[in-house]
């Protein structure tokens, strides 16, 4: 099937998230901007719902959902909580070739894999296969990977990626900044996809203007993201504000959808005078902007916001299971000032308030240098692989 050259070039955009809702959320700001730049664009996630999710413009469509039941995404259940089977994933592949099907789009792009989510190969390959045996005028395939990955857990896998990469794609987008880190710090076959490859900057929606008025303005806020893997940090967060000279600020601590409601509401009824607690709110953007100070996890969304807003941040990376990257990334942030770190293995109220005290005595943190164009800058390459593709 020839696609026809269309004003507006549609892109069909899979994501999966599985634990935490950085994924999506990053795909969203993507999908915005790629919708703004002049592709119509079809967001298509397989995750679970994430309350307050917006996909702005850009068109959005829910598969059965799946998650990952624990930090080492060994097993993935279904919305009932029951283990998926081959039934499900063949459900599952089939609902996705049809939206292909139906959307008959000009680009597919494909959120981490190979670089990650094998456990979606299932149905991701049989749509890139689908899409490849359509000949001359099939789609532009596009892997769309962030700055930093995760060291593989098995010997092997390395291989895999180089070769799926070869075999399957025809751009890859880093979404990162190779004068902070390079992609082949965390993937040192890096040079046998280079060709294909295109740094983008960092993916983030522009910052709101600061607001002093506004909500948040004066507080401390505390976010989790999603809130699966929070626990610890909760604590801390909360034990730190009568230990910190921000004592006297409101708290405002956020907690995402993903941490139980018996959980959530015992932090909530529990928690000291002067903290607020409540579930993850959609003006965080905003909040983040206007605040006195952040506490995050430091995922690559929020830190990217901060590095936007240029606010006062303490992070604690998560590194649970086999997860690095926040850890690394949030590390090379504080070498160049951005930001305060916690390593995870320190993570208590005394460290919590030390760090938020460093991180507060300035108004403003210091310009990042990051190249944060990521989200424009990726429509603009894509327009011109898209033409080069249809050329050749």
């Amino acid at each position: 099937m020839t696609h026809p050259v269309t004003q507006r070039p549609k892109i069909l955009f899979y994501v999966q998230h599985l634990l935490g809702i950085g994924h999506l959320m990053r795909a969203g700001a993507l999908a915005r901007a790629l919708e703004a730049g002049g592709f119509e664009t079809l967001l298509v996630s397989g995750g679970t719902n994430v309350p307050g999710f917006v996909s702005g413009a850009a068109r959005f469509t829910q598969l059965p959902p799946t998650r990952a039941t624990d930090k080492f995404f060994k097993v993935l259940v279904d919305e009932n909580d029951n283990q998926i089977d081959d039934a499900w994933k063949a459900n599952r592949r089939d609902r996705l070739l049809e939206i292909f099907e139906a959307e008959a789009p000009d680009i597919i792009l494909i959120e981490m894999y190979p670089f990650g989510r094998r456990q979606m190969r299932f149905e991701i390959e049989p749509l890139i296969e689908k899409a490849r045996d359509q000949g001359e005028g099939r789609p532009l395939i596009v892997s769309s990977v962030r700055d930093i990955l995760v060291e593989p857990d098995k010997p092997g896998r390395v291989d895999e990626m180089v070769a799926r990469t070869r075999n399957y794609f025809d751009l890859v987008l880093i979404h990162g900044d190779p004068n902070f880190i390079a992609f082949d710090e965390t993937f040192a076959r890096m040079s046998e996809i280079s060709d294909i490859s295109s740094y983008t900057g960092y993916v983030v929606d522009p910052a709101p203007a600061r607001d002093a008025n506004g909500p948040g303005a004066g507080e401390v806020i505390v976010s989790t993201g999603g809130g699966a893997v929070s626990d610890d940090m909760l604590e801390a967060a909360i034990g730190a504000r009568a230990l910190s000279s921000l004592s006297a600020a409101p708290w405002r601590v956020l907690i995402g959808h993903n941490l139980p409601e018996a959980t959530f509401a015992a932090y909530r009824d529990t928690a000291p005078a002067g903290i607020t607690v409540e579930r993850s709110r959609p003006d965080f953007p905003q909040l983040l902007a206007n605040c006195r100070l952040s506490i995050s996890q430091g995922g690559y969304n929020t830190v990217m916001e901060l590095m936007a807003a240029r606010t006062p941040a303490v992070c604690i990376p998560y590194a649970g299971g086999l997860e690095s990257e926040q850890t690394l990334r949030c590390r090379l942030l504080a070498d160049r000032g951005a930001l305060e770190i916690i390593e995870p293995d320190a993570v208590n109220p005394q460290t919590v308030a030390a760090a938020a005290d460093r991180a507060a005595a300035g108004t403003r943190a210091p310009a990042s240098g990051l190249d944060l164009g990521g989200a424009q800058n990726s429509a603009e390459i894509l327009k011109s692989a898209l033409n080069r593709h249809r050329m050749a």
